[in-house]
C-alpha cells in the first residue's frame, strides 16, 4: 500500500485528491492546522468512512511555518508521495497580507523540501504551481516555457516555490515536479473565490435569499477547468519515471462577465439586473488574460480536460442551488 502525504488536504484540491488516492488504494495522510474549531467539512465523508469501512485516512496537526514539526512528520510517516497544496491561496488577499503570504506560500515550500532532504525519505514531491505566475503574459497561450511575470504577492511567492522545486530537483536529484495549474473550480471551491461567489449568489438570488452581487473587474479573462479532473493530473505527474513540469489547462479563456452571464442564464435570470461593481475587489495590479496550452500533459501524461466552461458553470450553479435550498429550509 502506497502512502501519500497531502498539505492543504482540507481545501478544494486536497479533498478531491484524497478521494482519488483512497480510491486507488493509498494510505492517505493529511496535515491540518490546529484551531479552536474543525475545518474539515470537505473531507468529513472520508473521515467517517475510515471508521465504518476501514478507509486509511490519517490527519496530523502541523503548520507550514514550523520546519521542525514538518521534518518530524515526514520522517515518521515515510510517505512515497508528497502533494504540497497548502498555501495562502487567495490572490486579492495576498496584497493585504504579503508577508504572511510569502512565509506560507514561498517559504513553506522550502520547509517541505528541506524536510524531505533532512529526513532522507525517498518521496516523490509535487508542487502546486499556479497560472498566476504568468501574470503580465509574455505569450498566448502560455506553456511550460513561457516566462513568468508575477503581478501579486501570491504569484511572486508561487514563482519562488516553483524555482525552489526545480532547484532541489537539480541540486539533490529529488523526484520533484511542478504542476502549473490554471484556474480550476468546483462546488467545493471556497466561497470567496470569484466563480463560487457568483454561483452561490445566483442560487441565493434565484431563491430570494439575496438581492444583488458585488464584483470587481469583469473583463479579466481566465482559463477555467474542473478541479476533480486536475487532481488526477497531479497524480499522473508523480507516476512518471522522470520528474518534470506540466501545464494543466483547457486552452479556452472566458471573462468574468461571461461567467456571470452563463451562470445567471442557467436559472433564467439576466445577470445585468443583479451584478454591481465594487472597487474593493479590484487588484492593485491585474492579470488580464490567462489561457494554457496543455499539449505536453496530453502527450506525456495522457491527461486532458473533459468538463469545459459551460458544463462546469452549470454544475456549480446546480450544486449551490441544492445547498441554498437546504439552508433555506
Amino acid at each position: 500500500m502506497k502512502k501519500a502525504l497531502i498539505t492543504g488536504i482540507t481545501g478544494q484540491d486536497g479533498s478531491y485528491l484524497a478521494d482519488l488516492l483512497i480510491e486507488k488504494g493509498y494510505e492517505v495522510h493529511g496535515i491540518i492546522r490546529r484551531a479552536s474549531s474543525f475545518n474539515t467539512s470537505r473531507i468529513d465523508h472520508l473521515y467517517q468512512d475510515s471508521h465504518i469501512h476501514g478507509v486509511r485516512l490519517f490527519l496530523h496537526h502541523g503548520d507550514l511555518c514550523d520546519s521542525l514539526n514538518l521534518t518530524r512528520l515526514i520522517d515518521r510517516i515515510g510517505p512515497d508521495e508528497i502533494y504540497h497544496l497548502g498555501a495562502q491561496s487567495h490572490v486579492r488577499v495576498s496584497f493585504d497580507i504579503p508577508e504572511n503570504t510569502g512565509d506560507i506560500t514561498a517559504l513553506g515550500t522550502i520547509r517541505i523540501l528541506e524536510a524531505i532532504r533532512e529526513s532522507r525519505v525517498q518521496a516523490r514531491f509535487y508542487q502546486a504551481s499556479s497560472s498566476e505566475m504568468y501574470g503580465k503574459v509574455q505569450a498566448v497561450p502560455q506553456t511550460e516555457t513561457t516566462p513568468f511575470w508575477p503581478r501579486s504577492p501570491y504569484a511572486v511567492a508561487k514563482v519562488y516555490a516553483y524555482w525552489a522545486t526545480v532547484n532541489y530537483r537539480e541540486s539533490y536529484g529529488m523526484h520533484a515536479s511542478n504542476g502549473i495549474l490554471f484556474n480550476h473550480e468546483s462546488p467545493r471551491r471556497g466561497e470567496t473565490f470569484v466563480t463560487r461567489k457568483i454561483t452561490r449568489a445566483v442560487a441565493r438570488i434565484k431563491l430570494g435569499i439575496q438581492k444583488e452581487l458585488y464584483l470587481g473587474n469583469l473583463d479579466a479573462k481566465r482559463d477555467w477547468g474542473y478541479a476533480k479532473e486536475y487532481v488526477e493530473g497531479m497524480w499522473r505527474i508523480l507516476q512518471q519515471d522522470q520528474p518534470d513540469d506540466y501545464v494543466l489547462a483547457t486552452n479556452e479563456t472566458h471573462t468574468v462577465r461571461e461567467f456571470c452571464e452563463v451562470a445567471f442564464a442557467h436559472v433564467g435570470l439576466d445577470w445585468k439586473e443583479f451584478v454591481k461593481f465594487d472597487a474593493r475587489y479590484e487588484r492593485p495590479a491585474e492579470v488580464d488574460l490567462l489561457i494554457g496550452d496543455y499539449a505536453k500533459a496530453k502527450r506525456v501524461l495522457g491527461w486532458e480536460p473533459k468538463v469545459k466552461f459551460h458544463e462546469l458553470t452549470a454544475l456549480m450553479v446546480d450544486a449551490d442551488l441544492q445547498q441554498a435550498k437546504h439552508e433555506n429550509r
